[in-house]
């Protein structure tokens, strides 16, 4: 249940982007969209370069799988946008940008059928009709569907009978071929475009309204496969990052150190070092067990200028006290975690609302929480 005492914080109806950031607390945010979700080595020390340049030296890893760099000045960007078009992590037109919103499987291999649909969707972007900034399409077809519980409006996953395209909130999708998958997931796009409206602007929320033509279900997706730990896969080591954050020089020495041909990002905090060795460090987390894994907290004060709390400090104390996941929310927005959590955490008059099993916004149990008095009790 949605808390009446809560403010309304200012819900913005898109995200940042290269092209066009978003002024934060301390500076602009640049978001960089990964082709493939992927980065060559020299990409990664070149964004790293950028970050400690033009930015506060943090790089930050999305839930959808995307890096952005915070804090950088109005003057800066312009100089920043070169180097990233220089690095070849920049779309020419911002229009292609927007709709470059593609989620793929990180265990994908080239030329595999994720590599094929994901660069067939991305050369036909312009073909799609205008669609909402948050709208956005995922390419599960690896040997197992990974991203089911992430942000995408349309899928490409595999069925118990073959390829399916599938809108996410709908439990079933339509059977396609491979060479006819874009053509359908453009039509779908199509039908979403003339139905939706101001409160139904993702594909999930239209559905829950408007019945979806039997058309494009009936088809049954493959099982979820078992989620992404930190440890070593086929294509490299797997590490996971606090909060999301990469600490620039710390990322850029563990990729020279590990000798890894290319970054896979996840969007899940997660990244993999592709081809490289298993390198010990302290900068990330590196076991599976690690209390941080369900651990979410946004910036925070002074970061963003909605927060009325410093966030990360008290989410890094409190996550070993919780022993299931923890949301620290720096204001009743939530942008950390849009699940519910075991204890969400929101700030409020710089000190904190507790809510257990729930979101941000939902009714607390208690209000007015200092941190101290949180190091105190009792939150499992």
């Amino acid at each position: 249940m949605t808390d009446p005492l809560v403010r309304d914080p200012k819900v913005r109806g898109w995200c940042p982007s290269a092209h066009r950031p978003m002024m934060s607390g301390d500076g602009l945010v640049v978001r960089v969209r990964p082709r493939m979700a992927r980065l060559t080595a020299d990409q990664v020390l070149g964004l790293c370069d950028v970050a400690e340049r033009f930015g506060n030296g943090t790089i930050d890893l999305t839930n959808r799988a995307n890096l952005q760099v915070r804090g950088v000045a109005e003057d800066d960007h312009q100089a920043l946008l070169a180097d990233l078009a220089a690095l070849d992590l920049l779309d020419a037109e911002p229009g292609v940008e927007t709709k470059r919103n593609i989620l793929v499987s990180p265990l994908n291999q080239d030329g595999d059928l994720t590599t094929r649909l994901a660069n067939n969707l991305t050369a036909r972007l312009g073909e799609l009709p205008d669609i909402p900034a948050k709208f956005g399409f995922a390419v599960d077809t690896g040997p197992s569907r990974l991203l089911t519980s992430n942000s995408a409006d349309i899928r490409l996953e595999r069925g118990q009978d073959g390829l399916i395209l599938r809108a996410d909130g709908v439990p079933t999708g339509r059977l396609v071929t491979e060479d006819e998958a874009i053509d359908r997931l453009i039509e779908l796009t199509q039908w979403f475009c003339k139905n939706y409206g101001t409160e139904t602007r993702r594909m999930a929320r239209l559905t829950r309204d408007l019945p979806l033509p039997s058309i494009w279900q009936g088809a049954a997706p493959d099982p979820v496969g078992l989620a992404l730990q930190p440890g070593v896969a086929d294509v490299g080591p797997i590490y996971g990052a606090p909060f999301g954050a990469l600490p620039a020089r710390a990322l850029a020495d563990l990729m020279q150190a590990s000798k890894a041909i290319a970054l896979r990002v996840t969007p899940w905090r997660l990244f993999i070092l592709e081809g490289g060795t298993n390198v010990t460090t302290n900068a990330f987390v590196t076991t599976a067990n690690d209390p941080l894994l369900t651990t979410d907290a946004c910036p925070g004060a002074p970061f963003c200028p909605q927060a009325e709390v410093s966030t990360r400090d008290i989410a890094l104390a409190l996550a070993p006290k919780v022993a299931g996941s923890l949301h620290v929310s720096g204001c009743a927005k939530g942008c950390a975690r849009q699940l519910p959590a075991d204890v969400t955490l929101i700030g409020a008059d710089g000190r904190f609302d507790l809510v257990k099993h729930g979101r941000a916004g939902d009714v607390p149990c208690q209000r007015g929480l200092t941190p101290e008095t949180l190091m105190s009790m009792d939150l499992t």
